[in-house]
């Protein structure tokens, strides 16, 4: 009996320390993206995943803070390129991300709960997008060479790249448990905008306002706009509206933008911004300092924000967009936003959001290529279309796109059209653009032109990803599906793939040979919304519909 004891608590012991017991730099290297870095890296001492997670940690605040002062030296130096200001912001915010996890790092060896783990993950993916944005950026504009002291900021990020890769993938060794999955809840409707009224909770003074906003607006507007008041709605704390002709609080958005408080939480409610019909002529940018902004248009195409800015008048693909969001939690709907730059423009982004648990609803992103740049974070949209020729759905969010209408239109001369690149890198990011339940058809003047190729996607990254599920696709796609990058470049360690899909476009038969192809509900089930999203989480607040898994 004694002897069973022993042997007991001696297998609970091990259960219960063997994530903090010391292990060889080889043997922990062996799971890391990069294991001759990982080596060379890490202290040649065993010691706990945990240990070595905190001591590389260390070492990426140190590099975060490194990095901001080296490129504000090179601004110094270049103060006119571009590139180098959106790594200026990029370095910033990755400073931020990786200090909010130090905290938990650092007082817990214990495995997380889902949400908190994959806040984590988000948080961790997101750096390394950042980092490779800055490097693309500076690539693009031809700056990563002949520039001297410039040289030394492409130096730091090849560093940088693998130090945060190697954190990411200690940190899910560590805190994460193997085949995390979202909790199960109870199946609940959620009711928005456009399954009856839209539902609100606000105080008397809010109300009032807003009553008086929805009053003097057209039937269609009011119908759209119509309200109940419930302890379920959306969680209101603030209204202004913005009006061109100087009816209400501001006639620009971003004046309205400004309002808004400074590190809001959902607990505080969001501050309803309503943006009264009219074309506004705006580079809109909701800055990280603002989070938890609602913006609620009078109707999509009636309430449009556009621009124009593109690479070939000097832009950055990342600074082009027509609206920026970087505020978490951002809510849009019933907006219009689009790049007027046209096809011969090349990159010209409509909206690029770097923001984390976002939402749109029944809006519309208008552009040619690259058109919707879901950057990086949480994202999710809901009811939206999309319009655009190459690319124009890009980026490394996890992001779901349910219930939209995705128009592929007609390109240049001699261009194909590809409906997404994915910009994984790293197989432990979270990222790729899952696309559930939507519609996927060509405009009519594509429609008109049959000898123009048209792709579910190509592999912008090593590890791009992508997957089609419960979609229409219309028979405009080429039977091959899915278009290489350049020759054989990311084919073996891409992933697309398509479920349970209908249309003439949907037919497998003849599918390009490297993609992953047509998986089963058990592993489509990882890319929905409350599984790849943690979308339980955040997205009831807004009261939007969303599907959390697979349409039965």
């Amino acid at each position: 009996m004694a002897s069973s004891n022993l042997i007991f608590f001696a297998l609970l012991f091990l259960f219960l320390f063997t994530s903090s017991s010391a292990v060889s730099t080889v043997e922990v290297c062996q799971s890391a993206t990069s294991p001759s870095f990982c080596k060379s890296f890490l202290p040649s001492s065993p010691a706990s995943v945990h240990s070595h997670c905190r001591y590389t940690l260390h070492h990426a605040l140190v590099q975060a803070r490194t990095f901001v002062t080296l490129v504000d030296l090179q601004l110094t130096l270049f103060p006119s390129l571009s590139a180098l200001h959106d790594c200026r912001s990029l370095a910033v915010t990755n400073l931020d991300f990786i200090s909010s996890t130090v905290d938990t790092v650092n007082t817990t060896t214990n495995a997380l709960p889902f949400y908190q783990a994959d806040e984590m993950i988000s948080l961790l993916s997101a750096v390394i997008t950042n980092v490779d944005t800055c490097h693309d950026g500076l690539a693009g504009s031809g700056s990563s060479s002949g520039l001297g002291l410039v040289d030394k900021v492409v130096k730091a990020i090849s560093f940088d790249r693998q130090l945060y890769s190697l954190y990411l993938s200690l940190f899910k060794m560590g805190w994460v448990p193997k085949n995390m999955k979202a909790p199960k809840l109870p199946k609940t409707n959620h009711f928005g905008f456009g399954n009856g009224p839209l539902k609100l909770k606000m105080s008397p003074k809010d109300r009032a306002y807003y009553e008086r906003l929805v009053r003097g607006k057209k039937p269609a507007a009011r119908r759209l706009l119509q309200t109940n008041y419930a302890d379920d709605g959306i969680l209101v704390n603030g209204v202004v509206a913005v009006d061109q002709n100087g009816a209400y609080d501001f006639t620009t958005i971003n004046d309205a933008i400004a309002a808004a408080p400074d590190k809001s939480t959902a607990a505080n409610g969001y501050f309803l911004i309503f943006v009264t019909a009219g074309i506004y002529t705006e580079s809109v940018v909701v800055p990280k300092s603002k989070r938890y902004v609602l913006m609620i248009g009078e109707g999509n195409n009636r309430t449009i924000i556009t621009g124009n800015k593109n690479v070939v008048d000097g832009s950055t693909t990342f600074n082009s967009a027509t609206v920026i969001v970087e505020g978490t939690g951002f809510f849009g709907a019933n907006l219009t936003i689009t790049n007027t730059a046209g096809a011969i423009k090349h990159q010209a982004v409509a909206l690029r959001v770097s923001a984390d648990m976002t939402t749109f609803y029944s809006c519309i992103f208008e552009g040619y290529q690259d058109t919707l740049y879901t950057h990086s974070l949480r994202q999710f949209y809901r009811e939206c279309d999309i319009y655009g020729t190459v690319d124009f759905i890009f980026g490394n969010a996890a992001v779901v796109l349910q219930n939209c209408n995705i128009y592929a239109r007609l390109p240049l001369s001699g261009q194909f059209n590809a409906l997404t690149a994915q910009g994984r890198t790293d197989q432990n990011q979270n990222t790729g653009i899952f696309i559930h339940k939507c519609t996927i058809k060509p405009t009519p003047d594509l429609a008109a032109s049959p000898a123009t190729k048209s792709y579910l996607g190509r592999p912008w990254k090593e590890f791009s990803r992508t997957v089609y599920m419960q979609s229409f696709i219309d028979a405009f796609i080429d039977p091959a599906g899915w278009k290489e990058w350049d020759g054989t470049l990311n084919l073996n360690t891409s992933y697309y793939a398509e479920f349970d899909n209908s249309g003439p476009g949907s037919d497998t038969s003849r599918r390009a040979q490297w993609a992953v192809g047509v998986i089963n509900a058990t592993v489509a089930n990882i890319f929905t919304v409350s599984e790849i999203l943690a979308g339980d989480q955040w997205l009831p607040p807004t009261a939007v519909p969303y599907s959390g898994g697979l349409i039965s």
